[in-house]
């Protein structure tokens, strides 16, 4: 597997966005994630966007993060969300999600973020093992769905 750093508007990353929402309108009954996001919110020094292509150059997996600071939407100074991770269903199961987190993580202290917190659904339990596996803890809910009963907002200091 490679991983490299691409935009969020590059083809391969709105393939697989397209791909995540899909599999998230299923798992919820609804449109999937409505959360706002634009490509500069992932352009370095301000955050990363990454792509995992299997041996046949085939994308397989993505992840990114982005800088958040103290908001309206329960965010504190010194954040690094993590969004859009996700690993195509015939590539699970090979630590790939793993890597990415890894190398978000990296990036974003790197960057000088503290704390990389994620929001994700009660109806994901996969993601929520890897990031409980991952040293990830509940937090207060914060962003686009801090509302819904079905989101799990969790953090880790970096």
């Amino acid at each position: 597997m490679n991983i490299h750093r691409v935009t969020f508007d590059h083809p391969d990353a709105v393939k697989l966005n397209d791909q995540v929402q899909a599999e998230y309108a299923v798992r919820y009954g609804d449109e999937g994630d409505v959360t706002p996001l634009d490509p500069s919110m992932f352009e370095p020094p301000i955050g990363l966007y990454l792509m995992a292509y299997d041996a046949q150059e085939r994308p397989v997996a993505t992840g990114g993060w982005g800088t958040q600071d103290e908001n309206n939407e329960g965010y504190s100074d010194g954040d690094a969300e993590l969004k859009r991770m996700y690993v195509i269903e015939e590539a699970r199961g090979n630590g790939l999600a793993r890597r990415i987190l890894a190398a978000l993580e990296d990036d974003a202290r790197a960057a000088g973020r503290t704390r990389m917190v994620l929001e994700t659904g009660n109806k994901q339990p996969e993601a929520i093992a890897l990031y409980a596996s991952s040293g990830y803890e509940p937090c207060v809910k914060f962003g686009h769905y801090r509302f819904h009963e079905d989101s799990r907002c969790f953090a880790k200091l970096l």
